[in-house]
């Protein structure tokens, strides 16, 4: 998948040290379910080749032109239906680059994979994702009070999903 400025591919070998160091940043791994340490082996993981829309979390990279590994997305299918998670490093993040990549990955999903439904289960103490996702027309379904324990802490989670017959994405809007 292309957008005007980002490519969003599978990984490559080359992607893994840098996917590994922005996953190990405290400040990117926060609000994510992933425990820190982030391994190497995890890392490895993620040049399985396997296809988005196989069941189960698939990742891709999301680089500019030139190859730069700025994060990832990812879709966790599951029948019609998907999950959608997104991490970005944190010197990419405040560029839009998070609209822009998740912006084709739901145009993609939708209409590729013909999926039914999307769906984001995210804590709510992240504010910059909460803006995110209203920005991507995905409505909050409710809000699971301490439903996990997560680094410590009973945490909630806020799920907030998307219908493909509510997507009306214009591809000729600005992806910014």
């Amino acid at each position: 998948m292309t957008t005007p400025r980002l490519i969003v591919r599978p990984f490559r070998e080359a992607d893994l040290p840098a996917f590994t160091a922005y996953r190990n940043d405290p400040a990117v791994a926060r609000y994510q379910g992933w425990a820190l340490p982030y391994p190497a082996e995890a890392a490895q993981a993620m040049l399985s080749g396997r296809a988005l829309g196989e069941d189960g979390w698939v990742q891709r990279a999301v680089t500019l032109p030139d190859g730069t590994l700025l994060g990832d997305v990812a879709l966790n299918t599951h029948g019609p239906q998907a999950e959608l998670g997104v991490t970005l490093a944190i010197h990419a993040q405040g560029r839009g680059y998070a609209h822009e990549a998740l912006t084709a990955l739901i145009a993609h999903a939708f209409a590729e994979l013909g999926l039914h439904r999307l769906h984001a289960g995210i804590d709510p103490r992240n504010e910059p994702v909460t803006r995110l996702l209203t920005r991507l027309h995905f409505r909050h379904e409710g809000t699971h009070i301490q439903s996990y324990w997560h680094r410590g802490e009973w945490t909630d989670e806020a799920t907030y999903a998307l219908l493909r017959s509510e997507w009306t994405h214009d591809p000729t809007q600005d992806l910014h």
